[in-house]
């Protein structure tokens, strides 16, 4: 026997015993001295499957499988408890490596799944029988968490640690349906709120997908309508800058017209002179020879006067041709003149005439577009007025039913539009500033009922005050072989009855 150094695995500690060690060492790494025994345990977690039956507090079985992953805690002292009471067989005999002598990982931990499954068992048990089917189905992880505290609970004393609990579905124990039919009725109400969910969500997509139809349509009519605005507009616009096109062309092709004739006209009076002149120079040069001849003629026979004569007559009468020719000349350039200056006025009018037939036409054209294009801007005014007046005539026809029929509305009408306060100041300003004359009298025939002349009498004393009342109102007089009534009694008459008073007449 010597001196060993000895190191664990990752998942591994030493446990030594032995001379100078009172209970257990847990190391990593460590010498062994002599008279010491060494071997390794695993701290590596396992996975520990179980079914367990249980009943809940409304004496239902059911079936919970469950998988636990354990394994012993990374801590000294949990080590040592689990070193101490888990390591070797269940008899307390060493491992068969160990008992060679051998230094191995202790594998040997059935009687550590047993101990594990009654710690599990019990406690799952005694949780399950204090909580209802609804419970355990509600709070799955209020329930995950009491079995994991109270078995975590039991396990430390053996140094064991729970990495992970995983609680299956709950199942059926075998002649139970419980579960079953839970699941049969939750896959029904399922299904039937998936077909509400379904119908509701067709509902809402045929509704919306109306509603944005019904907005797609309004934008584009209102896109349309602002299209043809626009489109009138320019067209409008366009009518215009093509008129003043046409006006600017025609008046250009008016001063070319014009200057042509001008430069024409003036090229025919330059013509005229130019031929004047040449008549002019012509007769002055048959003039310089008439007179050379004559004067040579002169010199020749000075002496023959008939030759003078003659001479002085041919002079004479070629001056006179020369005259008339040139007279001739100057009628045939006016009238040629006058011929060019009518047919260029002719020309000119006719361009014109041209000129306003096609500014009347584009005019009228333009004048057509326009009224068309307001008929239609007309048309829809009319068609959106009588949506209006739809739309306000139904909103009456639901005021109407809110206010108890027709006449509940129109009395609201009345009493908004201020009707009973106007027809209360028409009918004061109807009477306003009459003097009405009022005459009352009283014949005084109540007391003398038993009278035989009582009729006779009452009719005359109702005479005077008739035939008073009649002057008063008409300005006519009753002859005077009907009634007089003496001028002091009528004139006491009246003035009672313009003090307000009337009384009985005898």
């Amino acid at each position: 026997m010597g001196l060993w150094f000895h190191v664990a695995e990752p998942n591994s500690y030493l446990v030594i015993t032995g001379a100078g060690i009172e209970k257990v060492l847990i190391k990593k790494k460590a010498f062994v001295y002599p008279f010491q025994k060494v071997s390794k345990i695993s701290i590596t977690p396992f996975d520990f499957s179980m079914a367990l039956q249980a009943m809940t507090v409304e004496k239902l079985k059911f079936s919970l499988p469950a998988v636990f992953t354990i394994g012993p805690a990374d801590n000294l002292e949990a080590l040592e408890k689990y070193a101490v009471l888990l390591t070797g067989e269940s008899d307390g005999r060493p491992t068969a490596a160990a008992s060679k002598g051998a230094v191995a990982v202790a594998a040997g931990r059935n009687h550590v799944q047993d101990i594990v499954k009654g710690i599990i068992e019990g406690e799952t048990r005694s949780i399950v029988s204090t909580m209802t089917m609804e419970e355990l189905f509600r709070e799955r992880k209020v329930f995950k968490d009491k079995v994991i505290q109270q078995v975590q609970s039991e396990l430390d004393q053996f140094g064991l640690c729970i990495y992970n609990a995983n609680v299956k579905e709950l199942q059926d124990t075998p002649g139970s349906e419980y579960f079953a039919f839970l699941s049969r009725k939750a896959h029904e109400g399922a299904l039937n709120q998936a077909k509400v969910d379904v119908a509701d969500a067709r509902m809402r997509g045929e509704v919306g997908e109306a509603d944005k139809q019904g907005k797609t349509k309004q934008e584009v009519a209102k896109i349309h309508a602002q299209t043809a605005v626009l489109e009138t507009e320019r067209k409008g616009e366009k009518a215009t800058a093509d008129a003043k096109l046409t006006d600017k062309e025609i008046q250009i092709e008016k001063e070319l017209n014009l200057a042509r004739i001008n430069a024409k006209r003036e090229a025919e009076r330059r013509d005229a002179e130019l031929n004047t002149e040449v008549e002019k120079k012509k007769a002055l040069m048959e003039l310089e020879r008439l007179r050379a001849t004559t004067v040579t003629q002169a010199k020749i026979a000075r002496e023959s006067a008939q030759q003078k004569a003659d001479a002085e007559l041919y002079a004479q009468e070629k001056h006179a041709e020369g005259k008339k020719f040139g007279e001739q000349a100057d009628a045939e350039a006016a009238a040629f003149r006058r011929l060019k200056d009518a047919e260029a006025d002719f020309k000119a009018k006719e361009r014109e005439a041209e000129a306003n037939y096609v500014v009347t036409k584009r005019a009228a054209e333009a004048e057509y577009f326009k009224r068309e294009r307001e008929a239609e801007a007309t048309l829809i005014t009319r068609q959106k007025e009588a949506e209006g007046l739809s739309a306000m005539a139904k909103a009456y026809g639901d005021m109407a039913n809110v206010l108890g029929g027709p006449q509940g509305l129109m009395q609201y009408l009345m009493l908004k539009n201020n009707t009973y306060e106007r027809l209360a100041n028409a009918n004061a300003q109807a009477i306003q500033g009459l003097q009405p004359k009022i005459n009352v009298w009283n014949t005084g025939a109540q007391g003398d009922m038993a009278d035989p002349s009582a009729p006779i009498r009452n009719l005359f004393q109702s005479l005077p005050p008739l035939l008073s009342t009649i002057h008063d109102q008409t300005g006519m007089q009753p002859p005077t072989w009907l009634a007089q009534m003496p001028q002091e009694q009528l004139q006491a008459y009246k003035t009672k009855m313009v003090d307000g008073k009337s009384g009985s007449m005898s």
